[in-house]
């Protein structure tokens, strides 16, 4: 058996050193009192996945304060530590997730693609997200990732445990549409939320780990300027195994804390037949709107951002997927978060 933690934290959008030391003392309360293998925090670990003007500061480079926090808090307490940020990776930012191992070594996977409002901040990956570490073959999935069909297409038969994070915002509070959009629509979400760990995991036939933010924010309206966003972070982090039974959860109302259970690492037993189709649930009309619409908005001003010089973010040095302790950059005996 292999005993994982996840972790759901209540994080402030642009608190980038706050967030940091957030999840630190999440991680460390949590390998203290369960003394796990691995600790999973959500993806947007630096900052909740916003559309807001505090965005623009978020990126850091791929060697900076994230990964180095990882890399420590994995070394301080003998486990695989994972989490996500928005990282600049050579030219371009993306939706990195790290998985960094006690002696050093550092897993890396790239989302594919942005959900929303993301596409403002970051561009796509491309590798599969298969990480061999210390304890297994990992497959990792960040935010939609774990709806998308194809991420169960390019991790089934390959990984015995999928993790990654998830960070899911519902819709806005305002009063003329709560009628559609809060009393309606948001249970669909939360049905989404639930249902998608343990489906991941039995289409795959292996245990999944799927940390998840928590708590309200205001952020700004995409291509409506001025009228404030109001909203929440709907939780639902869970721990699932291949059967899709779930083993530990957190909801909305459970707030920020961790969850830790044992599974079994085996050779993946798929359950279910991977459908032939986009996404691996449904979803309401309005979250499709929203897709479309804050795709090819987040997309375009990205890209005319970065041509016109305007990210805050300079190009900065990248890593492959996989860095072997021997050659990860040295992490100093003193450096803590």
């Amino acid at each position: 058996m292999t005993r994982v933690v996840a972790v759901q934290p209540a994080l402030q959008i642009g608190d980038v050193e706050g967030n940091l030391r957030r999840c630190a003392d999440l991680v460390r309360a949590a390998a203290r009192e369960h003394s796990p293998e691995a600790i999973f925090l959500p993806e947007a670990m630096t900052s909740p996945n916003a559309y807001d003007a505090r965005m623009r500061s978020v990126a850091r480079p791929l060697l900076g304060a994230p990964l180095r926090v990882l890399r420590s808090l994995a070394r301080e307490h003998g486990c695989l530590v994972g989490g996500g940020f928005i990282a600049v990776r050579g030219h371009d930012t993306r939706g990195t997730y790290a998985l960094c191992e006690p002696d050093g070594a550092i897993h890396l996977h790239d989302k594919d693609q942005p959900s929303f409002w993301e596409n403002n901040y970051y561009a796509g990956g491309s590798d599969d997200g298969v990480m061999a570490t210390s304890l297994g073959p990992i497959g990792c999935a960040n935010g939609f990732e774990w709806g998308r069909v194809r991420t169960a297409k390019r991790l089934v038969g390959r990984v015995q445990l999928v993790a990654g994070g998830m960070h899911f915002p519902s819709f806005p509070t305002w009063a003329l549409t709560r009628r559609w959009l809060i009393d309606r629509d948001e249970q669909y979400l939360l049905q989404y939320c639930r249902e998608t760990p343990p489906r991941m995991a039995r289409m795959l036939g292996v245990p999944a780990v799927h940390p998840s933010h928590v708590g309200p924010f205001t952020m700004e309206t995409p291509l409506i300027p001025g009228l404030r966003y109001p909203s929440r972070m709907l939780g639902e982090t869970t721990i699932c195994d291949a059967d899709g039974v779930i083993l530990q959860r957190l909801s909305y109302e459970d707030g920020e804390g961790y969850v830790c259970a044992d599974v079994t690492l085996a050779e993946p037993a798929p359950r279910d037949p991977i459908p032939e189709i986009f996404w691996n649930a449904a979803f309401p009309v309005s979250v499709h709107l929203v897709w479309y619409l804050g795709n090819a908005h987040g997309a375009v001003k990205y890209r005319a951002m970065k041509a016109l010089g305007r990210h805050s973010w300079q190009p900065s040095p990248d890593l492959p997927a996989y860095i072997c302790a021997q050659q990860a950059p040295p992490l100093e005996p003193h450096e803590r978060t």
